[in-house]
């Protein structure tokens, strides 16, 4: 059975963060080998050339038989390739394949749970000695269940018993069977608790995951400890205010005009049209505007976290490339009725301080462990 390792330190990869995050995050989870995200950073400087270069770390790997280096660069090939590219979804079964093949024999269990006419992935993964307790983990806007897997291999290694799941909008979720992305995460989550039995357990959302864990809890009291990394209390705050207010005055009175100043901002590249053209991939929808609704409707009274009455954990890198850092202490205050409410901010002294700990993934997950064992 693999052991992880996570690597600290947050490199210059490339000069563009765009990429240099993405470079940073399969390396901090301990899938990707160092040297080859450095020759990636030398030789990228737009989508296209990702795509090509990541394929070819992917398909060297192969070859040199690093299997596991070789599934998780398959995955950063597809990160960025096009929903109307036909490769996307080939290079996301060569991930799945490699991903099972690779470690397929480490005892842990597959899960497809009906949920809305329809399955959701999970990975089950039994504690490794005493049993401490259970952990539901999932991830947010750009998820796939099994690129958690070292983090759920930690927990496990430490007498959890670990469940993550692919949601609507995520992974198999949406490509296999076609459930667009939904800001009711107590639906899919009820699904899971209801279909492993539990009626105790943490929830760990990370990403946009956390601001879907702190709604499911509002709603569901089987969660009892809930984990929230890397998340905005309310998306659309995340826009300068006057800016904001231009754009949901524009939204309401001249939808179709944004819309064709959206489809114009695809044709650049970016993280703007990236996360439009995501966006709108993981909705099903097939106009910017009626894929940003749910940007709109994901805000702080959507959220309900005055109805969140677990303990909480609020994990927060301090230089968050997409996430305000006001996000922390918004969503701080607002939860008013909590048991217990955690903030943890990690800095640039601790190469913690990018988006959702990557950098020092290690330290994250012992904060994690440490607060369940000191609430539970």
């Amino acid at each position: 059975m693999r052991q992880f390792e996570f690597p600290i330190g947050y490199h210059k990869f490339h000069k563009n963060q765009l990429f240099n995050f993405q470079l940073n995050r399969w390396h901090a989870l301990g899938y990707a080998r160092f040297e080859d995200m450095q020759d990636a950073g030398r030789k990228i400087t737009n989508f296209g050339e990702w795509k090509s270069e990541m394929m070819d770390l992917a398909e060297r790997a192969v070859a040199e038989n690093r299997l596991m280096n070789a599934a998780f660069y398959y995955r950063a090939a597809e990160f960025y390739t096009s929903a109307s590219d036909p490769d996307k979804e080939l290079l996301y079964d060569k991930f799945v394949e490699l991903f099972y093949e690779v470690f397929g024999s480490d005892g842990f269990e597959r899960h497809r749970i009906p949920y809305a006419g329809a399955l959701l992935p999970a990975i089950r993964i039994p504690a490794a000695s005493e049993g401490k307790g259970v952990i539901v983990l999932h991830g947010g806007f750009d998820s796939f269940v099994e690129e958690w897997y070292s983090m759920m291999r930690f927990f496990s290694d430490r007498g959890y018993e670990v469940i993550g799941f692919e949601g609507p909008g995520q992974g198999a979720a949406l490509r296999e069977y076609e459930l667009p992305l939904t800001y009711e995460w107590e639906k899919p989550t009820r699904a899971v608790l209801d279909h492993f039995r539990l009626d105790d357990c943490t929830l760990i959302g990370l990403s946009m995951g956390g601001w879907f864990a702190l709604r499911a809890a509002a709603f569901e009291p089987r969660i009892k400890r809930v984990i929230a990394s890397g998340h905005a209390i309310d998306y659309m705050k995340c826009m300068n205010f006057v800016f904001r207010k231009l754009h949901l005055w524009f939204f309401e009175h001249f939808k179709d005009f944004m819309d064709r100043m959206a489809m114009m901002k695809l044709r650049r590249e970016g993280i703007p049209s990236w996360m439009m053209e995501h966006l709108m991939y993981i909705t099903k929808k097939k106009s910017p505007m009626d894929a940003l609704e749910i940007y709109i409707l994901m805000n702080e009274r959507n959220i309900h976290s005055e109805f969140v009455k677990q303990d909480v954990l609020l994990l927060t890198s301090r230089e968050d490339h997409f996430i305000p850092f006001k996000m922390h202490d918004m969503q701080l205050r607002a939860l008013t009725n909590a048991r217990s409410v955690t903030g943890r901010v990690f800095t640039r002294e601790e190469h913690a301080q990018n988006h959702c700990q990557n950098g020092n993934i290690g330290l994250a997950l012992d904060v994690m462990v440490k607060w369940i064992e000191r609430v539970s």
